[in-house]
């Protein structure tokens, strides 16, 4: 029986060994697609599971989606929107005061011009994801074409998942910032920070560039990711479980409350402090209420009936 126990247990360990067990997904999203195809074709390079955002106005978005579907990789449009800081907006910047209309044509019009988009983010967009208003606007338009939102959390309380409530557009988030700054040491410890992430909650997307230095790092570091880590597309992250940070915020018009014609009255102020109510008193008012009820005095003329009668 010890002997039969002993090749149970080393049979399991045997698969154990031989299965790989991947404790996280990391998908990586490459931004700006569209405006320098000599290094966004050496990112085309990479495994097919990198993702590309492609800006709709770039002058090679179409030449560039169109390569990056072509040889596996998924396309998302990387659509422009206002940030809080004040700087020169690019054309057709979605902004909280745009009309719905205009919203929807702005990104009718870049699904027409970034061929094979599954997906949308964020380019820039501080001022605009933080309006529960704005992206309200944005999720209804996103519905129509059947486009998830991948957040790149531009802002902290960025409200993309809760105007997605109520509407079929499903809202991931971006976790890691590959390139911040374009030092190669500090992409690599933004990388294995990504891998920390995906092997610490399950997954994890991280969000770089088509600059030089960052081309580098993932020609480096992709050959050699952990056993424990499989590279995925963010599509394939969009039934992962999502926390929504978000607080509520005011920018959006205030509801108009209804005109009440009633204006109520000034409250009555005591010319004199009020004297205190002892127990004493309160008891006695109570007393004095329970005897002089109506109830009370029924049952008395019903007992003293009784009693004449005995």
């Amino acid at each position: 029986m010890l002997q039969f126990r002993r090749m149970v247990l080393s049979v399991v360990s045997a698969l154990a060994l031989a299965a790989p067990v991947y404790a996280g997904k990391l998908a990586i999203v490459i931004d700006d697609f569209g405006y320098r195809p000599h290094y966004e074709n050496q990112v085309l390079a990479m495994p097919s599971a990198i993702s590309v955002a492609v800006l709709p106005n770039a002058p090679h978005a179409r030449e560039m989606a169109t390569k990056a579907h072509n040889t596996g990789h998924q396309v998302l449009i990387h659509l422009p929107m206002a940030p809080l800081s004040k700087q020169p907006l690019e054309k057709d910047t979605l902004r909280p005061d745009m009309s719905s209309d205009e919203i929807e044509r702005i990104i009718r019009d870049a699904y027409n011009k970034v061929p094979y988009a599954v997906g949308l983010n964020n380019h820039m967009g501080s001022a605009m994801t933080s309006s529960l208003y704005g992206m309200l606007k944005v999720m209804q338009a996103l519905e129509r074409y059947n486009l998830y939102f991948l957040d790149s959390m531009t802002i902290g309380n960025s409200q993309a998942m809760r105007a997605a409530q109520g509407t079929g557009v499903k809202v991931i988030k971006r976790k890691v910032f590959l390139d911040d700054t374009q030092n190669e040491a500090d992409i690599r410890v933004q990388f294995n920070r990504a891998v920390q992430l995906a092997r610490r909650n399950g997954s994890a997307i991280a969000i770089g560039h088509p600059h030089p230095s960052t081309v580098r790092v993932l020609q480096q570091m992709l050959p050699t990711l952990p056993a424990d880590i499989t590279l995925v597309r963010p599509s394939d992250l969009l039934n992962e479980p999502q926390v929504d940070t978000s607080t509520p915020n005011s920018a959006q018009p205030a509801p108009t409350a209804p005109r009440n014609p009633f204006r109520g009255v000034k409250r009555c102020v005591p010319k004199q402090p009020l004297e205190p109510v002892y127990a004493t008193r309160f008891f006695s008012v109570i007393g004095d209420s329970i005897s002089n009820s109506t109830l009370v005095k029924y049952v008395q003329q019903q007992w003293q009936g009784w009693g004449k009668k005995v």
